[in-house]
């Protein structure tokens, strides 16, 4: 393979929101480079070729893809398309894709503008230093001419470009990709790096193959990879001898090496994911580089939900089933876990609530598993009257209350953009959710910035939702993790006939907690079926019961042979009938439909 010099090197990425168009613009920039045929175009976002992405119309794992462009200068440049998510769960993919990067394009809708998750992205990527340059898609809209104007305004102030900048483009269109490639050469600076010196590479991304084990994606700073040497990981010390070394097109091309400033691929027989941490920093074992990349924290999940078999038998398969769906998404972690109600499952920790859903979906769909989930739940930090630290994100695992001198829960910093008619909304709902408004900023006339802090349990579940309802779809949500805070918090349980179960419980504010078990008990009450005794389902706090409904038994007519005669020979009968079912009771036991683990979640 020829040796082609640095300079005709260019790495770059897309930011974008969801939705404003960033697949769609990375299938123009395959298809202008010859990269994809347009006979090949067949799907829309080839990149997203997982069958959830293309559904759901989200870029869920990332993408890079190499492309040959033959720029007006007449020289030929090799550029590295680094295809990033936009969603707010899938912050980490982004910040790994943005340091395997010297530029990024921003892409902003014209009939929207800027939107918060587009802020926070943008933000990473001046952390990274990463060139800029805006582009203002969607201009072929018969909308987008009355906002473009004010769009243009809201990217000049935000990074402070000129207006000649900014290119206009339609990239369903077509529309301005010749520009923007043009743009890429000329003002994206070439990677750095010398090819003789020690290997020095960044895995930002690793999947995992059933015929050749983990696939590592890594961009080379230093040095040259080759075929056939031994390797380390510095983070987690594994020592691996390289197989295939190659770089990415639409498929993956063997090449033998990757020098330095090159974005490519390799394979060494690795067969646990967990030992090629995204982040971490390959090098040769004997001629290792003086330090690691830095930068890099390990990812931690923000919510807990049980995952289990709907029938105890699957227990085995669903096991199976996540470890192998933890090879292609390292975010997920899982540990066993037992319920009395649910019996033996997983407790599964996420990245967020679409994070959740999408691996719900993912076992369901591809690995034919159906199951039940308990509610979503954070992680709590309880500290104990003996000064011991937990970290609780089950609420089965809460100490005794006795034990207990505070628990703290985690709060997020969260930016809200909405058009200002909605602010009213916006503000009454994360008012409700126990929300501090930390500041107002008005962009424009008529766009808002809110930053908040609330507390993370709040947002967990139907936030979101709530967030895009009250503000017709046009406010936009980004939020990280700030601290933990001592709150008034208790424990929920709930009690049918008596008997916790405790796939139901969860920890909730005090202020709200009678309300949150009157909800579920009337929910509840609706979802179980009747049985043949009575059922009474309670909300409690310790042994402080603050909520109570029943559901009635089922009754049958036993008097129904009595036709006149004496009423003792009907209480007699009736009496009869009401002893067996207080036995019943006793012994009875209560079948929960997994509409009832779900109820919690539907609370409203």
């Amino acid at each position: 393979m020829d040796i082609v010099p640095l300079e005709r090197f260019r790495n770059f990425c897309i930011i974008a929101h969801i939705d404003h168009g960033k697949s769609t613009l990375a299938d123009r920039l395959l298809e202008y480079t010859g990269r994809v045929s347009a006979r090949e175009m067949v799907t829309n976002q080839i990149l997203d070729d997982n069958p959830l992405e293309q559904e759901r119309g989200i870029t869920i794992k990332l993408h890079a893809i190499q492309m040959n462009y033959k720029a007006d200068d007449g020289h030929e440049y090799i550029l590295n398309l680094i295809d990033t998510p936009g969603h707010v769960d899938f912050t980490y993919e982004v910040s790994r894709s943005l340091a395997a990067c010297e530029g990024a394009l921003l892409v902003v809708d014209a009939t929207q503008g800027i939107e918060a998750q587009t802020i926070s992205n943008l933000y990473l990527a001046i952390g990274n230093d990463l060139e800029i340059i805006p582009v203002m898609n969607k201009i072929d809209l018969p909308s987008a001419q009355t906002t473009m104007d004010e769009v243009k305004h809201q990217i000049m102030d935000l990074i402070g470009s000129k207006d000649e900048e900014i290119i206009p483009a339609s990239a369903k269109q077509g529309l301005g990709i010749h520009e923007i490639l043009e743009a890429i050469v000329k003002r994206i600076p070439a990677p750095k790096g010398d090819p003789n010196a020690p290997l020095k590479a960044l895995i930002y991304d690793s999947i995992y193959d059933s015929y050749r084990g983990v696939i590592v994606n890594i961009r080379v700073f230093e040095g040259t990879l080759r075929e056939n040497e031994k390797v380390l990981f510095m983070m987690t010390g594994k020592v691996y001898e390289t197989e295939e070394v190659g770089i990415l097109y639409m498929t993956r091309q063997r090449t033998k090496q990757l020098q330095a400033g090159n974005v490519g691929y390799f394979t060494a027989s690795i067969r646990d994911l967990h030992d090629t941490k995204v982040g971490d920093t390959v090098t040769y074992d004997k001629n290792r580089c003086e330090k690691a990349i830095e930068g890099f924290q390990v990812v931690k999940p923000m919510v807990f939900s049980g995952i289990y078999p709907a029938d105890a038998d699957d227990f085995e398969d669903l096991r199976e089933s996540l470890s192998k769906l933890v090879l292609n998404d390292s975010a997920i972690t899982f540990e066993p876990e037992s319920s009395t109600a649910l019996g033996f499952g997983f407790r599964c920790g996420f990245l967020g609530l679409l994070h959740m859903e999408i691996v719900q979906e993912r076992l369901e769909r591809e690995f034919n598993q159906t199951i039940v989930n308990t509610v979503p739940n954070v992680r709590y930090k309880v500290i104990k009257t003996n000064g011991e630290i937990l970290y609780v994100d089950n609420p089965a695992e809460l100490p005794k209350l006795q034990e207990i001198e505070e628990i703290q829960e985690p709060f997020i910093k969260a930016q809200t953009l909405t058009p200002h008619e909605f602010v009213g909304n916006i503000m009454k709902l994360c008012m409700d959710r126990r929300g501090v408004l930390v500041n107002q900023t008005y962009l424009s006339q008529t766009r808002v910035d809110l930053h908040w802090e609330l507390p993370l349990a709040e947002v967990v579940f139907d936030f979101y939702d709530k967030l895009k309802s009250t503000s017709r779809g046009y406010a936009s949500l980004d939020y990280e993790f700030l601290e933990f805070r001592k709150g008034d918090l208790v424990k929920l349980d709930i009690l049918l006939n008596g008997d916790p179960v405790d796939a139901l419980s969860s920890i909730v504010h005090r202020s709200k907690s009678y309300e949150w078990g009157k909800k579920l008990c009337d929910k509840l009450k609706d979802l179980i079926p009747r049985q043949m005794f009575e059922v009474i389902i309670q909300a409690s706090i310790g042994a402080k019961v603050i909520a109570r409904s029943t559901v009635k038994a089922l009754r049958k007519n036993v008097t129904a042979k009595c036709y006149g005669g004496d009423i003792t020979r009907k209480r007699k009968l009736l009496e009869k009938q009401k002893e067996g079912k207080k036995r019943m009771k006793q012994v009875g036991s209560i079948e929960i439909p997994q509409e009832a683990f779900l109820a919690v979640l539907s609370i409203d």
